[in-house]
């Protein structure tokens, strides 16, 4: 019997500039590595790069001068209200910044006890004394908010463990134009200004429909900041700034504007370098939560914003511990082996019948989430993954 199923692994790639030749660095790299194992690329394998080189190779930067100038656009009064933003120096901080620049009084609300991500803002065996804080505020008639020297002289001063930030300090510490509250509606702003630019990436729609129905004046969200170049900046007509990475103090590395072009690019090159036309993805973060501080690791809009099209479809399979345990439970050793694959071989003739019991997931973003964990954000040095055996199963010889 076969031993080895699926097999991801990282490639290295040289250490390239904005608007290198992504597309030939990464041939060079499979081609590479299919020829040092001796087994040519196939039609099943898949080539996962991550985003972050996919949006260097266009060129998709913005400075937050570009950010100050779309804001001053769609807030000509010049207040902001800033909700529900996520915590992070990577992923918000350059942004806060060119709200900042941007606007004369930003007022950013906070969610507690933690941002959209997990990201935790105060020390959770103290939420108790803050919701009733806010009860108590609620039966006397005040409003749905406090500002940040009040939360914390209930809730105390918070830095996250892991990094030693704390994020209030950090926020506040942007420009004297910024202002921190908290609240868990994010309807509380409304109490505030009427003026509104929704900072959350996954529940961004419906708190925008949600500010406009309580009576939100303007309603904009992340991603309609730099949906489209300003002063020939980069831009993302889907996402604007979201799933943005900082580059420098003062320069952000967008997401790819482009990727389903590019994954057809590279696909056709990898053909005429190969013979063979193998899956292609983008990816950015994978989607897992973190089981000790309870961080879920999507703050890109999406897992993935290029794949080929079967890349876009759920897995087909039957769940082999349950059918070993069930259906095959009285059969002899000997014969287990051989009445599985018969299972496996059958399952296409009813296909909803064979998803029971398996992730429901679409493959890119199963395949995202296992190219993140592989390549890291560190010094691994392998935006690439070649991932070979995935659609294999038990009956593949």
């Amino acid at each position: 019997m076969r031993v080895v199923g699926t097999s991801a692994f990282g490639l290295r790639l040289p250490i390239m500039g904005a608007g290198d030749d992504l597309v030939t660095y990464v041939v060079n790299a499979v081609k590479a590595a299919v020829d040092q194992q001796g087994q040519p690329l196939r039609v099943d394998d898949i080539v996962a790069v991550t985003e972050s080189v996919v949006a260097k190779a266009e060129k998709n930067f913005a400075d937050v001068a570009d950010i100050a100038a779309d804001v001053r656009a769609k807030f000509p009064g010049g207040e902001v209200g800033l909700v529900f933003p996520m915590l992070s120096r990577n992923r918000f901080l350059n942004i806060l910044k060119g709200v900042a620049m941007g606007a004369d009084t930003v007022h950013v609300l906070l969610s507690f006890p933690h941002d959209e991500v997990g990201n935790p803002v105060m020390d959770i065996e103290k939420l108790d004394e803050v919701e009733d804080f806010f009860d108590q505020r609620k039966q006397q008639g005040h409003a749905l908010y406090v500002t940040a020297q009040a939360f914390r002289a209930v809730a105390g001063a918070y830095a996250l463990p892991f990094t030693g930030v704390d994020y209030v300090k950090l926020y506040e510490s942007v420009a004297p134009n910024v202002k921190i509250y908290f609240a868990t509606d994010p309807r509380a702003i409304l109490d505030i200004t009427p003026h509104v630019l929704v900072g959350e990436i996954h529940n961004r729609h419906r708190t925008q429909k949600r500010l406009q129905k309580a009576g939100a004046q303007t309603v904009f969200t992340l991603s309609d900041i730099l949906s489209r170049p300003i002063n020939n900046s980069g831009y993302n007509t889907k996402y604007g700034v979201l799933g943005s990475n900082l580059s420098t103090d003062t320069t952000l590395k967008l997401f790819p504007n482009d990727a389903p072009a590019f994954v057809e690019k590279l696909r056709a090159a990898l053909e005429a370098a190969c013979g063979t036309a193998p899956e292609v993805l983008v990816y950015g973060d994978g989607a897992f939560k973190d089981p000790v501080h309870g961080i879920w690791e999507l703050a890109d809009p999406v897992v993935s914003p290029g794949h080929t099209a079967r890349l876009a479809t759920q897995p087909l399979e039957i769940k082999m511990k349950l059918v070993a345990d069930t259906a095959l439970a009285a059969l002899p050793t000997a014969e287990k082996r051989d009445a599985m694959i018969k299972l496996i071989n059958e399952k296409d003739a009813n296909p909803a019948a064979n998803r029971e019991g398996t992730t429901p997931r679409i493959i890119a973003d199963l395949l995202g989430s296992l190219s993140d964990l592989i390549s890291g954000s560190g010094d691994k040095g392998t935006p690439v993954v070649l991932i070979r055996g995935y659609f294999d199963n038990y009956a593949s010889e």
